[in-house]
């Protein structure tokens, strides 16, 4: 199976300005005259990381990375308390994607991404089909209700201690079998004391925890250990989980026919926890044009070396593709 190509370093990067008071951070990697492709991180909220650039032929792709709103190298960042988030929404993140293209002046683009990123890309594609040349998209998620409620409640019966833990640190009174967690820690993490903040995105880390080192037991994230990453990352999950996304439930599932004519590749893990693999089978079945594969021994993290395999090998396909 196809390894992970070397480590490579950006040959530019810069703060891109929305004009809205924010500024996105980007980079761009490999080889400037190659195919152009853009890389969506999860989360929302985790930034991108220097693995990503791994995933393709640097003599090939112009690879693209930038930090969401507000997380990364963005600014300014959701850690701060005085960071609104109102300018914050997955259609502000589509209109920074087109900001970008414009920037760089690409006409189509490959356009990969993992959990959230997955999300992201779909709702990019749908609202952009003309500008998106193909997809690969891995650990599929859409974000829709009953995605994020079996993140938060669903799972329970999977990590009982654990998810006692969780409820148990949300809780102010009200019963913990009626608790809305996303809710509950999204008034936690936007709470004015810091200590309350800073203890709510260790709790929240904690759960999601849980689900990810029963697949691999060392795979939590070096970044987790930064407390600044953990209330930018969990405040920009809860402020997105909280408002549904800004999508109608469903939304991207039930708009698939504006995908038509897009070639893709799904990837999803047989033991994928966090992303079940019924929401990449439905994107499947709704887009003749997508092939789903599934990986027997794989999960949600890209860490997985069958998953980081599979990545590349979709990449590599398209490395030639013609332009639309």
């Amino acid at each position: 199976m196809s390894a992970l190509y070397p480590e490579i370093e950006p040959y530019d990067h810069g703060l891109l300005d929305t004009g809205d008071g924010n500024l996105i951070y980007w980079e761009a990697s490999g080889n400037p005259a190659g195919r152009p492709t853009l890389v969506l991180h999860g989360g929302p909220g985790s930034g991108c990381s220097t693995t990503a650039r791994r995933y393709f032929d640097p003599d090939a792709y112009r690879i693209i990375l930038f930090d969401q709103r507000n997380c990364g190298r963005s600014l300014p960042s959701a850690a701060d308390p005085e960071t609104d988030l109102s300018l914050n929404t997955t259609w502000h993140l589509v209109a920074d994607i087109e900001r970008l293209r414009v920037f760089f002046d690409i006409d189509t683009w490959l356009v990969f991404g993992n959990s959230w990123g997955s999300t992201l890309a779909l709702a990019y594609a749908e609202t952009h089909p003309q500008r998106v040349a193909a997809i690969v998209i891995s650990g599929v998620t859409t974000t829709r209700r009953s995605e994020v409620d079996w993140l938060y409640r669903g799972m329970a019966p999977l990590f009982p201690e654990e998810w006692h833990r969780f409820r148990q640190a949300a809780s102010s009174g009200s019963r913990e079998q009626d608790q809305d967690m996303v809710a509950a820690y999204h008034h936690l993490l936007n709470h004015p004391d810091s200590e309350t903040r800073l203890k709510a995105a260790r709790d929240w880390h904690d759960w999601e925890a849980a689900s990810i080192l029963l697949a691999d037991p060392e795979g939590l994230p070096r970044r987790w250990a930064d407390p600044a990453y953990l209330l930018t990352r969990a405040r920009i999950i809860t402020h997105y989980f909280a408002n549904g996304a800004w999508l109608d439930d469903g939304q991207l599932l039930n708009n698939a026919d504006r995908l038509a004519g897009i070639p893709a590749i799904l990837l999803q893990g047989r033991f994928d926890i966090e992303a079940p693999l019924v929401t990449a089978w439905e994107l499947a079945r709704a887009w003749p044009q997508s092939e789903l594969q599934i990986l027997p021994h794989a999960a949600h993290s890209t860490a997985n070396p069958d998953m980081s395999a599979a990545i590349v090998a979709a990449t590599d396909r398209f490395r030639h593709l013609h332009q639309k």
